[in-house]
Protein backbone atom coordinates (compact mmCIF):
# COMPACT_ATOMS: atom_id res chain seq x y z
CA UNK A 1 0.00 0.00 0.00
CA UNK A 2 1.85 3.24 -0.98
CA UNK A 3 0.84 6.73 -0.35
CA UNK A 4 -0.88 8.06 -3.81
CA UNK A 5 -2.13 11.23 -3.22
CA UNK A 6 -2.41 13.98 -0.22
CA UNK A 7 -5.87 16.30 -0.44
CA UNK A 8 -6.19 19.14 2.08
CA UNK A 9 -9.69 20.69 3.24
CA UNK A 10 -10.84 22.99 5.75
CA UNK A 11 -13.74 22.40 8.26
CA UNK A 12 -15.85 24.61 10.20
CA UNK A 13 -18.20 22.93 13.39
CA UNK A 14 -19.75 26.00 16.01
CA UNK A 15 -19.07 25.45 19.42
CA UNK A 16 -21.85 25.02 22.30
CA UNK A 17 -20.79 28.07 23.90
CA UNK A 18 -17.45 30.26 22.93
CA UNK A 19 -14.12 28.28 24.46
CA UNK A 20 -12.30 31.34 26.89
CA UNK A 21 -9.18 30.39 28.04
CA UNK A 22 -6.30 32.81 29.57
CA UNK A 23 -4.95 33.16 25.92
CA UNK A 24 -7.70 33.13 23.36
CA UNK A 25 -11.84 33.44 22.82
CA UNK A 26 -12.81 31.22 20.09
CA UNK A 27 -16.44 30.40 18.84
CA UNK A 28 -16.05 27.53 15.86
CA UNK A 29 -13.58 24.96 15.40
CA UNK A 30 -11.98 26.37 11.85
CA UNK A 31 -9.78 23.71 11.17
CA UNK A 32 -7.44 22.56 8.51
CA UNK A 33 -8.03 18.43 7.50
CA UNK A 34 -6.22 16.32 5.11
CA UNK A 35 -6.98 13.11 3.16
CA UNK A 36 -4.34 10.52 2.60
CA UNK A 37 -5.42 8.45 -0.50
CA UNK A 38 -3.70 4.53 -1.07
CA UNK A 39 -3.00 3.36 -4.39
CA UNK A 40 -5.70 0.49 -2.89
CA UNK A 41 -7.93 3.41 -2.45
CA UNK A 42 -8.02 3.16 0.79
CA UNK A 43 -8.17 6.78 2.98
CA UNK A 44 -6.90 7.76 6.32
CA UNK A 45 -7.82 11.23 7.69
CA UNK A 46 -6.13 13.93 9.79
CA UNK A 47 -7.42 17.33 11.59
CA UNK A 48 -5.11 20.35 12.55
CA UNK A 49 -6.25 23.77 14.67
CA UNK A 50 -4.60 26.80 13.63
CA UNK A 51 -3.46 27.67 17.26
CA UNK A 52 -0.62 30.59 16.94
CA UNK A 53 -1.06 31.30 20.49
CA UNK A 54 0.33 28.23 21.27
CA UNK A 55 1.81 26.34 18.78
CA UNK A 56 2.80 29.60 16.28
CA UNK A 57 0.53 27.57 13.63
CA UNK A 58 -1.57 29.38 11.52
CA UNK A 59 -4.28 28.50 9.01
CA UNK A 60 -2.21 29.41 6.23
CA UNK A 61 1.08 27.83 7.67
CA UNK A 62 -0.46 24.67 8.14
CA UNK A 63 -1.37 24.05 4.44
CA UNK A 64 1.59 25.61 3.13
CA UNK A 65 3.77 23.24 5.12
CA UNK A 66 1.32 19.74 4.12
CA UNK A 67 1.15 21.01 0.72
CA UNK A 68 4.81 22.61 -0.47
CA UNK A 69 6.66 19.86 1.98
CA UNK A 70 5.51 17.64 3.80
CA UNK A 71 3.78 16.18 0.43
CA UNK A 72 6.08 16.27 -1.94
CA UNK A 73 8.51 14.27 0.45
CA UNK A 74 6.35 10.95 1.75
CA UNK A 75 4.12 10.93 -1.80
CA UNK A 76 4.98 7.30 -3.03
CA UNK A 77 6.12 5.93 -0.09
CA UNK A 78 5.11 2.61 1.29
CA UNK A 79 2.34 2.70 4.34
CA UNK A 80 4.17 0.03 6.24
CA UNK A 81 7.30 1.86 6.55
CA UNK A 82 5.80 4.01 9.58
CA UNK A 83 9.43 5.18 10.69
CA UNK A 84 11.15 6.19 7.39
CA UNK A 85 7.55 8.23 6.47
CA UNK A 86 8.05 9.75 9.85
CA UNK A 87 11.86 10.61 9.28
CA UNK A 88 11.01 12.39 6.38
CA UNK A 89 7.82 13.78 7.39
CA UNK A 90 9.89 15.28 10.51
CA UNK A 91 12.77 16.62 8.27
CA UNK A 92 11.41 17.91 6.17
CA UNK A 93 10.39 20.92 7.24
CA UNK A 94 11.47 22.30 10.97
CA UNK A 95 8.55 23.41 13.52
CA UNK A 96 5.37 23.44 12.06
CA UNK A 97 4.04 20.79 14.83
CA UNK A 98 0.02 20.99 14.02
CA UNK A 99 0.94 20.34 10.00
CA UNK A 100 2.90 17.37 11.05
CA UNK A 101 0.43 15.98 13.90
CA UNK A 102 -2.21 16.50 10.78
CA UNK A 103 -0.29 14.15 8.59
CA UNK A 104 0.81 11.52 11.25
CA UNK A 105 -2.45 10.86 12.41
CA UNK A 106 -3.86 10.39 8.75
CA UNK A 107 -0.91 7.81 8.46
CA UNK A 108 -1.23 5.61 11.32
CA UNK A 109 -5.12 5.94 10.20
CA UNK A 110 -4.22 4.23 7.03
CA UNK A 111 -1.68 1.78 8.55
CA UNK A 112 -4.37 0.84 10.92
CA UNK A 113 -7.03 0.06 7.56
CA UNK A 114 -4.00 -1.84 6.53
CA UNK A 115 -3.62 -4.25 9.37
CA UNK A 116 -6.96 -4.02 9.73
CA UNK A 117 -7.47 -3.67 13.51
CA UNK A 118 -7.98 -0.23 16.03
CA UNK A 119 -5.27 1.52 15.99
CA UNK A 120 -5.24 1.74 19.74
CA UNK A 121 -4.70 -2.13 19.29
CA UNK A 122 -1.84 -1.57 17.29
CA UNK A 123 -0.13 1.00 19.67
CA UNK A 124 -0.45 -1.23 23.03
CA UNK A 125 -4.49 -2.19 23.36
CA UNK A 126 -4.46 -0.98 27.23
CA UNK A 127 -7.76 -0.44 27.71
CA UNK A 128 -11.50 -0.01 25.87
CA UNK A 129 -12.69 2.82 27.59
CA UNK A 130 -11.32 6.45 29.00
CA UNK A 131 -13.17 9.17 31.32
CA UNK A 132 -12.50 12.72 30.14
CA UNK A 133 -12.88 15.85 31.70
CA UNK A 134 -14.87 18.70 30.69
CA UNK A 135 -13.35 22.49 30.64
CA UNK A 136 -15.36 25.03 31.84
CA UNK A 137 -14.49 28.37 30.11
CA UNK A 138 -13.40 31.81 31.68
CA UNK A 139 -16.44 33.52 32.74
CA UNK A 140 -18.31 35.50 35.41
CA UNK A 141 -18.08 33.34 38.22
CA UNK A 142 -21.70 32.73 38.67
CA UNK A 143 -21.89 31.66 35.19
CA UNK A 144 -19.17 29.27 35.50
CA UNK A 145 -20.63 27.73 38.72
CA UNK A 146 -23.88 27.41 36.11
CA UNK A 147 -21.68 25.69 33.43
CA UNK A 148 -19.95 23.26 35.85
CA UNK A 149 -23.96 22.17 37.36
CA UNK A 150 -24.56 21.57 34.04
CA UNK A 151 -21.53 19.82 33.35
CA UNK A 152 -22.36 17.10 36.27
CA UNK A 153 -25.99 17.10 35.18
CA UNK A 154 -25.02 15.59 31.87
CA UNK A 155 -23.05 12.67 34.00
CA UNK A 156 -19.07 14.49 34.11
CA UNK A 157 -17.41 13.55 37.29
CA UNK A 158 -14.37 15.63 36.33
CA UNK A 159 -13.90 19.58 35.63
CA UNK A 160 -11.15 21.45 33.99
CA UNK A 161 -12.00 24.95 35.59
CA UNK A 162 -9.66 27.66 33.12
CA UNK A 163 -8.21 30.18 35.07
CA UNK A 164 -5.22 32.93 35.51
CA UNK A 165 -6.83 35.63 34.13
CA UNK A 166 -8.27 37.16 37.83
CA UNK A 167 -5.49 36.49 40.15
CA UNK A 168 -6.73 36.51 43.25
CA UNK A 169 -10.11 36.10 42.44
CA UNK A 170 -9.40 32.56 41.18
CA UNK A 171 -9.50 31.56 44.16
CA UNK A 172 -13.38 32.74 45.04
CA UNK A 173 -13.90 31.26 41.62
CA UNK A 174 -12.98 27.35 42.44
CA UNK A 175 -14.27 27.90 46.26
CA UNK A 176 -17.51 28.67 44.45
CA UNK A 177 -17.81 25.67 41.79
CA UNK A 178 -16.32 23.29 44.85
CA UNK A 179 -19.08 24.50 47.30
CA UNK A 180 -21.84 23.70 44.11
CA UNK A 181 -20.85 20.32 42.47
CA UNK A 182 -19.74 18.98 45.73
CA UNK A 183 -16.55 16.57 46.79
CA UNK A 184 -17.13 14.10 44.79
CA UNK A 185 -16.75 15.87 41.44
CA UNK A 186 -12.89 16.30 40.71
CA UNK A 187 -11.87 19.57 39.87
CA UNK A 188 -8.90 19.92 37.61
CA UNK A 189 -7.22 23.91 37.63
CA UNK A 190 -5.72 25.14 34.01
CA UNK A 191 -3.88 27.87 34.55
CA UNK A 192 -3.05 28.51 31.02
CA UNK A 193 0.34 30.32 32.02
CA UNK A 194 -1.61 32.83 33.03
CA UNK A 195 0.07 33.01 36.69
CA UNK A 196 3.25 33.96 37.93
CA UNK A 197 5.08 31.57 40.10
CA UNK A 198 4.35 33.81 42.97
CA UNK A 199 0.92 33.84 42.07
CA UNK A 200 0.80 30.37 41.54
CA UNK A 201 2.60 29.63 44.93
CA UNK A 202 0.05 31.69 47.02
CA UNK A 203 -3.47 30.72 45.29
CA UNK A 204 -2.48 26.98 45.08
CA UNK A 205 -1.12 27.43 48.96
CA UNK A 206 -4.86 28.81 49.84
CA UNK A 207 -6.69 26.63 47.90
CA UNK A 208 -5.05 23.53 50.03
CA UNK A 209 -5.45 25.25 53.26
CA UNK A 210 -9.16 25.77 52.58
CA UNK A 211 -9.43 21.68 51.82
CA UNK A 212 -10.56 22.56 48.13
CA UNK A 213 -9.27 19.60 46.90
CA UNK A 214 -7.73 20.17 43.43
CA UNK A 215 -6.47 16.97 41.63
CA UNK A 216 -4.14 18.67 39.55
CA UNK A 217 -2.83 22.51 38.30
CA UNK A 218 -1.98 22.76 34.75
CA UNK A 219 0.91 25.02 33.62
CA UNK A 220 0.68 27.82 35.54
CA UNK A 221 3.49 29.70 34.77
CA UNK A 222 5.02 30.90 31.33
CA UNK A 223 6.16 28.08 28.93
CA UNK A 224 9.34 29.59 29.41
CA UNK A 225 9.67 30.05 33.44
CA UNK A 226 10.68 26.22 34.01
CA UNK A 227 12.48 27.55 36.72
CA UNK A 228 9.47 29.36 38.00
CA UNK A 229 7.48 25.72 37.16
CA UNK A 230 9.88 24.16 39.43
CA UNK A 231 9.63 26.75 41.89
CA UNK A 232 5.76 26.01 41.97
CA UNK A 233 5.77 21.80 41.75
CA UNK A 234 8.45 22.21 44.67
CA UNK A 235 6.02 24.83 47.01
CA UNK A 236 2.92 23.05 46.90
CA UNK A 237 1.42 19.55 47.12
CA UNK A 238 -1.09 20.28 44.55
CA UNK A 239 0.28 17.66 41.15
CA UNK A 240 1.73 20.14 39.17
CA UNK A 241 0.96 19.12 35.61
CA UNK A 242 3.26 20.62 32.35
CA UNK A 243 1.59 21.19 29.09
CA UNK A 244 2.67 24.13 26.91
CA UNK A 245 6.30 23.11 28.59
CA UNK A 246 6.39 20.16 26.93
CA UNK A 247 6.28 20.13 22.99
CA UNK A 248 8.89 17.00 22.35
CA UNK A 249 10.30 14.24 23.74
CA UNK A 250 13.40 16.24 24.23
CA UNK A 251 11.83 19.11 26.55
CA UNK A 252 10.06 15.97 28.76
CA UNK A 253 13.08 14.56 29.84
CA UNK A 254 14.59 18.09 30.63
CA UNK A 255 11.04 18.57 32.59
CA UNK A 256 11.39 15.23 34.42
CA UNK A 257 15.17 15.55 34.77
CA UNK A 258 15.07 18.57 36.66
CA UNK A 259 11.91 18.24 38.48
CA UNK A 260 9.53 21.08 36.56
CA UNK A 261 6.39 19.01 37.10
CA UNK A 262 4.42 16.12 38.33
CA UNK A 263 2.89 15.09 35.28
CA UNK A 264 3.06 15.64 31.71
CA UNK A 265 0.24 16.42 29.46
CA UNK A 266 0.64 14.89 25.85
CA UNK A 267 -0.96 16.92 23.09
CA UNK A 268 -0.68 15.46 19.16
CA UNK A 269 -0.58 19.21 18.16
CA UNK A 270 2.61 20.01 20.35
CA UNK A 271 4.24 16.43 19.30
CA UNK A 272 3.77 16.82 16.04
CA UNK A 273 1.58 13.45 16.25
CA UNK A 274 1.33 10.32 17.27
CA UNK A 275 4.76 9.66 16.77
CA UNK A 276 6.20 11.96 18.78
CA UNK A 277 3.84 11.48 21.38
CA UNK A 278 4.67 7.47 21.79
CA UNK A 279 8.48 8.97 22.49
CA UNK A 280 6.74 10.91 25.14
CA UNK A 281 4.92 8.06 26.58
CA UNK A 282 8.40 6.12 26.72
CA UNK A 283 10.44 8.96 28.69
CA UNK A 284 7.33 9.21 30.83
CA UNK A 285 6.97 5.50 31.23
CA UNK A 286 10.79 5.27 32.61
CA UNK A 287 10.78 7.94 34.96
CA UNK A 288 7.60 6.59 36.40
CA UNK A 289 5.83 9.93 35.51
CA UNK A 290 1.69 9.92 34.61
CA UNK A 291 0.62 11.84 31.87
CA UNK A 292 -2.72 13.28 30.90
CA UNK A 293 -4.04 13.27 26.99
CA UNK A 294 -5.29 16.54 25.80
CA UNK A 295 -6.31 18.09 23.17
CA UNK A 296 -6.19 21.58 21.61
CA UNK A 297 -9.95 22.99 20.75
CA UNK A 298 -10.06 19.99 17.92
CA UNK A 299 -13.52 18.01 16.39
CA UNK A 300 -14.49 14.58 16.71
CA UNK A 301 -11.35 13.76 13.69
CA UNK A 302 -8.43 14.85 16.15
CA UNK A 303 -9.32 14.41 19.56
CA UNK A 304 -10.37 10.29 18.46
CA UNK A 305 -6.81 9.51 16.74
CA UNK A 306 -5.48 10.73 20.58
CA UNK A 307 -8.45 8.94 22.27
CA UNK A 308 -6.70 5.72 20.54
CA UNK A 309 -3.34 6.53 22.07
CA UNK A 310 -4.96 7.28 25.28
CA UNK A 311 -6.25 3.96 25.22
CA UNK A 312 -3.60 2.42 23.69
CA UNK A 313 -0.59 3.46 26.57
CA UNK A 314 -1.46 2.52 30.52
CA UNK A 315 1.37 5.57 31.18
CA UNK A 316 -1.92 7.82 30.32
CA UNK A 317 -3.93 7.73 33.17
CA UNK A 318 -5.93 11.28 32.99
CA UNK A 319 -7.81 12.28 29.64
CA UNK A 320 -9.26 15.64 28.57
CA UNK A 321 -11.01 15.04 25.34
CA UNK A 322 -13.61 17.01 25.31
CA UNK A 323 -13.55 18.62 22.03
CA UNK A 324 -16.32 16.59 20.60
CA UNK A 325 -18.51 17.35 23.70
CA UNK A 326 -17.90 21.09 23.35
CA UNK A 327 -19.17 20.97 19.39
CA UNK A 328 -23.02 21.91 18.21
CA UNK A 329 -22.53 19.27 15.46
CA UNK A 330 -21.21 15.94 14.73
CA UNK A 331 -19.94 16.36 10.89
CA UNK A 332 -18.41 12.77 10.82
CA UNK A 333 -19.26 9.62 10.37
CA UNK A 334 -17.80 6.33 12.10
CA UNK A 335 -14.96 6.88 15.20
CA UNK A 336 -15.35 6.03 18.58
CA UNK A 337 -18.14 6.35 20.31
CA UNK A 338 -18.13 9.77 22.43
CA UNK A 339 -20.69 9.30 24.88
CA UNK A 340 -20.65 12.64 27.03
CA UNK A 341 -17.91 11.95 29.58
CA UNK A 342 -17.34 8.47 27.97
CA UNK A 343 -15.21 7.63 25.53
CA UNK A 344 -15.45 3.87 24.16
CA UNK A 345 -13.55 2.45 21.32
CA UNK A 346 -14.75 -0.01 19.24
CA UNK A 347 -13.79 -2.42 16.45
CA UNK A 348 -13.09 -0.24 12.75
CA UNK A 349 -10.00 -0.26 11.87
CA UNK A 350 -7.50 2.31 11.91
CA UNK A 351 -8.84 5.78 13.81
CA UNK A 352 -12.59 4.83 12.42
CA UNK A 353 -13.38 8.29 11.09
CA UNK A 354 -15.13 7.10 7.59
CA UNK A 355 -15.84 10.23 6.18
CA UNK A 356 -14.71 14.28 6.18
CA UNK A 357 -17.56 16.81 5.28
CA UNK A 358 -14.56 18.22 3.17
CA UNK A 359 -13.76 15.59 1.02
CA UNK A 360 -17.51 14.36 -0.64
CA UNK A 361 -17.37 11.45 -1.99
CA UNK A 362 -17.16 11.32 -5.56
Amino acid sequence: MKIAEIEVGEISVPLVTPFKTALRTVEAIEDIVVKITADTGETGYGEAPPTAVITGDTRGSIICAIRDYIRPAILGMEIENIDGIMHKLHTCIQKNTSAKACVDMAVYDLFGKRCGVPLYRLLGGYRRELETDLTISVNPIDEMVRDSLSAVKRGFRILKVKVGQEGEKDIECIAAIRDAVGKDVKIRVDANQGWTAKEAIRILSVLEREGLDIELCEQPVKVQDIDGLRAVTKAVSTPILADESVFSAGDAMEILRTHAADLINIKLMKAGGIYGALKICAIAETCGVECMMGCMLESKLAVSAAAHLAAAKSIITRTDLDGPSLCRIDPFEGGPDFLESRIVMNDRPGIGIQSVPAFPSR
